[in-house]
């Protein structure tokens, strides 16, 4: 009997869905609450209120979701970003 498996999307380096992007910010023991605050306004373009609750994520749970866009804007704000130090990470959605 030939099985034939299909190959598992999840494990390929493939856009799926909405070809949307993230950029993820993991914490550090490095930056101030300010810092981080301050640059995701920079980055993103986010009001206080959007920066203060991604912050508040990075700090207590490890690290936020702090935007979603294409491939090269999700670069470009998490190059922003980097330029403190912080850990960034940009991948499909």
């Amino acid at each position: 009997m030939n099985i034939q498996l299909l190959p598992d999307l999840q494990d390929q380096n493939t856009d799926i869905g909405s070809g949307e992007h993230i950029v993820i910010v993991y914490d550090n023991d490095h930056n101030t609450f300010e810092e981080v605050i301050s640059i995701l306004i920079r980055a993103t373009g986010c009001t206080v209120e959007e920066a203060e609750i991604e912050t508040w994520e990075v700090h207590h749970l490890g690290k936020s979701v702090v935007h979603h866009a294409s491939a090269e804007e999700c670069e470009r704000v998490a190059s922003i970003i980097r330029t403190i130090g912080i850990r960034v990470e940009v991948r499909p959605e």
